[in-house]
């Protein structure tokens, strides 16, 4: 098992580091855990991936690189490609992991429940995902209500986070394969969404200079890397969103949910902000490129102040005024 901690490309960064010359760039990241691929295991046997599994019970989302190429080899493992069986293999993983864990919920609450009709409706909507599980349907596909996903929330359950898929192809021309375009229709099945990757393109990519590796990608057609490609899916399947703070000692990118309000973002750049709150200043960071100043944002009307029901926007830049007492 790997673990990474990788910077999220966003171009808005440099642009605002070239207005404020700060002494430091921060950008958002991500943490990425690397878990070595999962073996089909006989049908009614006991899941031999549950120690590997442990190792995601705390990721937001999952990340499943699926192979969409036939390797030349004498495995026959590898020489044929089967995109459902790869798929359903760590399905299945994740769904005996819930299955256990709800079976415990609903044991420990039932004597319970019998007298408590908050709780009853409690391991009466856990029944219901576990029953979709024991029919082979991941929770994130049973199409759960508020209501239902509320019950489950503290089984942290596997098989109910968010998942993107990797199409991993030998080059990305291949982009287009048949096995690509199954995976994709694995994918919007379940709302999700799709990247493809090339390894070894990425890897030729990397040893170029930064002039070169755009004009590399514009030769495949891209406009971006896998990365930027695959963090921009990943922050889009989360809700996830980036705001700024700016000023010549820092630029710094911050990641927060969309919808979230003022306070709630601002304490993801200190607690203290959420708890003593008093008022956001707010640009848009676009506006700012535009006109290539504060003052003139101010100038044009487009500076705002912000109370504790604002939703922060992707793009803003921030100012909080805060009681620190």
């Amino acid at each position: 098992m790997n673990r990474a901690v990788v910077n999220v490309p966003d171009r808005r960064i440099q642009l605002l580091a070239d207005i404020y010359h700060p002494a430091k760039i921060v950008p958002a990241t991500v943490d990425i855990v690397d878990i070595p691929g999962l073996k089909s295991r006989p049908a009614g046997g006991e899941g031999r991936g549950l120690r590997l599994l442990s190792n995601i019970k705390d990721a937001e989302a999952l990340l499943h690189v699926v192979r969409c190429f036939a390797e030349e080899t004498d495995s026959l493992e590898h020489r044929t490609t089967n995109l459902r069986r790869d798929v359903e293999t760590i399905d299945l993983e994740l769904m005996a992991a819930d299955g256990q864990t709800l079976q415990n919920k609903i044991s420990r609450l039932a004597k319970k429940a019998r007298i408590d009709d908050d709780l009853s409706r409690v391991v009466a909507h856990c029944q219901k995902v576990k029953d979709g599980l024991d029919q082979g349907m991941p929770a994130r596909r049973q199409g759960l209500t508020a209501i239902e996903t509320a019950s489950v929330r503290d089984c942290n359950l596997l098989s109910l986070k968010p998942v993107l898929y990797i199409a991993n192809v030998k080059s990305i021309r291949d982009s287009s394969s048949s096995l690509v375009k199954a995976l994709q229709e694995i994918a919007k099945v379940e709302n999700s969404e799709m990247v493809t990757i090339s390894g070894r393109d990425e890897a030729e990519i990397s040893e170029l200079d930064s002039a070169d590796q755009q004009d590399f990608l514009a030769a495949l057609g891209l406009n971006e890397s896998s990365m930027e490609r695959l963090l921009r899916a990943a922050y889009r399947i989360l809700g996830l969103i980036s705001f700024f703070t700016t000023g010549e000692d820092e630029v710094h990118a911050w990641t927060c949910r969309q919808g979230d309000l003022a306070p709630v973002a601002a304490s993801k750049i200190h607690t203290d902000m959420e708890r003593g709150f008093i008022r956001m200043e707010v640009i848009q960071c676009q506006d700012l490129l535009e006109l290539g100043s504060e003052a003139a944002v101010a100038r044009v009307g487009k500076q705002r102040m912000e109370g504790r029901t604002y939703q922060v926007q992707d793009g803003d830049i921030v100012a909080v005024r805060f009681n620190p007492n």
